[in-house]
């Protein structure tokens, strides 16, 4: 036991979600449209056909992405790439798997931060404290985190459970991670959160992950918007994979890495690492995916803009070819 005091929990009053109000409801999901202005940098061909060829090989395409994807109603594309067999796994943090979650319980999500924080009710609503439940109870079990989720989510038989990225990579057995960092999400304020049950599930979460990493040889890695977690799991996650194949005299070197994200970078990104000096050196996609982990062999691209605009034009160019023939 710690010798410093902790905050009790049991003195939390928890309210109900139907008092929260929402940013987004199901109805407003973005349907599978195709773009009517296509999303086309030079290299953005480039990279469609680069995780063609991987698909092709039967190579791994890995997707790590934050939060906002799902806040923004793109789950449908995700999905969609998911049942096409273009993404092989799925990978998110904490808030992904809660806001998927609560989509899929009752057709909406994300709060509103500033009202709520001034009231010292952010976060805390009773119905989202079932995915605590759900965490404790993969300890029996085993599982992952966000395998736990989406099985949850489908043996329940939510009324939006359409909509799940955890609840349809659990139907079509493609691995889907959630990568916590503890006490950055709402659940972990919660009296019925269980500290060991959640990194026991993250950290199974994180294996597999890194058994994912170990076959990308030759594969794509796409990292969508997410800008700390997404890159230092991806870097621990690569280290591990390239110590194993160091022992059996193999690489991984070959390999495909993307960044979609808002931030501007310079023209010559490529040309190597900002100086410390430089703000840019702290912005992990930048050094982590685009420089250091393919500098002896692989390639990388960037590619600014809203995820509206960049998510559906891939699934647009990659689901052309699905529809000429199946990866």
């Amino acid at each position: 036991m710690t010798r410093y005091p902790t905050f009790d929990r049991r003195r939390l009053r928890l309210r109900s979600v139907a008092v929260r109000g929402s940013d987004l409801d199901v109805a407003h999901c973005a349907p599978l449209v195709r773009p009517a202005a296509f999303y086309t940098p030079p290299d953005f061909p480039v990279l469609v056909e680069r995780i063609r060829v991987a698909r092709r090989e039967r190579r791994p395409v890995i997707l790590m992405m934050g939060a906002h994807p799902i806040k923004l109603g793109l789950s449908r594309y995700l999905i969609d790439l998911l049942e096409r067999g273009w993404i092989t796994h799925l990978a998110t943090n904490g808030a992904g798997v809660i806001h998927d979650y609560e989509l899929a319980a009752w057709g909406a999500t994300s709060e509103n931060v500033g009202k709520w924080i001034r009231e010292g009710q952010f976060g805390l609503w009773e119905e989202t404290s079932a995915i605590n439940d759900i965490v404790a109870a993969a300890r029996d079990t085993g599982e992952g985190l966000a395998e736990a989720v989406g099985r949850a989510i489908e043996e329940h038989r939510l009324p939006h459970r359409h909509i799940s990225l955890s609840a349809a990579a659990y139907r079509l057995h493609v691995p889907m991670t959630a990568h916590v960092t503890v006490g950055a999400d709402i659940l972990h304020s919660h009296a019925n959160c269980c500290g060991a049950a959640l990194g026991a599930a993250s950290y199974i979460d994180f294996l597999i992950f890194a058994h994912a990493v170990e076959h990308l040889q030759r594969g794509v890695y796409l990292n969508l918007g997410t800008s700390v977690t997404g890159p230092e799991v991806y870097l621990k996650a690569l280290s591990m994979a390239r110590n194993v194949a160091r022992q059996r005299n193999e690489e991984i070197c070959d390999f495909t890495t993307a960044v979609f994200d808002l931030v501007p970078l310079p023209h010559n990104w490529r040309d190597g690492e900002p100086a410390k000096s430089d703000p840019g050196y702290y912005y992990r996609p930048w050094k982590t995916i685009l420089l250091r982990t393919v500098a002896d062999g692989g390639d990388s691209y960037y590619f600014q803009g809203d995820h509206r605009d960049t998510l559906p034009s891939l699934w647009d160019g990659l689901t052309r070819i699905s529809d000429e023939k199946s990866p």
